[in-house]
């Protein structure tokens, strides 16, 4: 079963300096038929205007993942890390017992163009945490490029939940396999450009919600390439 998230249908505010789309309830948009998928919780695709940002705030029990698609994103928290965030980088803030933390727009004269993505852990209370890792643009390309999972390893997050989160890059007519074991589920977000997923055309803000699948193939369509995030859940 595929059920499909449509940009247009997504919650919105405009804020003037933040503009931001909010697949999930979230804030003053509710949706009780859009709660969240499995552990995925919240996914919100966000526009920060140059120099702003979100003032200092808490979180815990959360992993709290950014993803920059343009610009430069400024990260400052309590647990003493004060780093910037671009494109081809994943950050991963693990707020268990409790963080304060501010995201902000590293650069004075652009936006930045970013998701943030909630996953719920498994268990409360764990050993706060902050994981940057950046990777290679070519590594997006030819196959599924895994940024983090429940093990980490080398060139990989951690997540406390039992998910992973994987990024490729498709050119135009490419075709991009991906099989799910049995009792997975995937969530499929269009970073950028357009595809389809096993036949169904999704452009840039679209998602898809999968269960009680065996195999999907991603294409690339449009005349340029495409990025998409998976994030596979229990």
């Amino acid at each position: 079963m595929i059920v499909y998230r449509r940009s247009e249908e997504r919650g919105h505010a405009d804020k003037g300096w933040l503009n931001s789309f909010h697949t999930f309830s979230f804030a003053d948009y509710k949706d009780s038929n859009h709660e969240g998928f499995r552990s995925l919780r919240v996914l919100n695709e966000d526009r920060v205007a140059a120099a702003k940002g979100f003032g200092a705030h808490g979180h815990r029990d959360m992993e709290i993942i950014s993803y920059v698609i343009s610009g430069k994103l400024g990260h400052k928290d309590s647990m003493g890390h004060e780093e910037v965030l671009g494109a081809n980088e994943i950050q991963v803030m693990s707020a268990g017992t409790g963080v304060v933390h501010s995201e902000f727009n590293a650069s004075k004269t652009e936006p930045v163009h970013f998701l943030q993505i909630w996953i719920e852990p498994t268990s409360k209370g764990f050993v706060s945490n902050y994981q940057q890792l950046a990777f290679d643009a070519a590594d997006k390309l030819g196959d599924w490029r895994l940024l983090a999972s429940p093990t980490g390893g080398p060139g990989t997050a951690q997540l406390q939940q039992d998910a992973s989160v994987s990024v490729t890059e498709l050119t135009p007519g490419e075709a991009r396999p991906y099989t799910l074991q049995p009792d997975r589920h995937v969530w499929i977000q269009v970073v950028s450009g357009q595809i389809l997923l096993n036949g169904n055309s999704l452009k840039a803000g679209d998602a898809a919600a999968v269960s009680e699948e065996q195999q999907l193939t991603l294409n690339g369509a449009g005349e340029s390439s495409s990025e998409v995030l998976l994030f596979e859940l229990a």
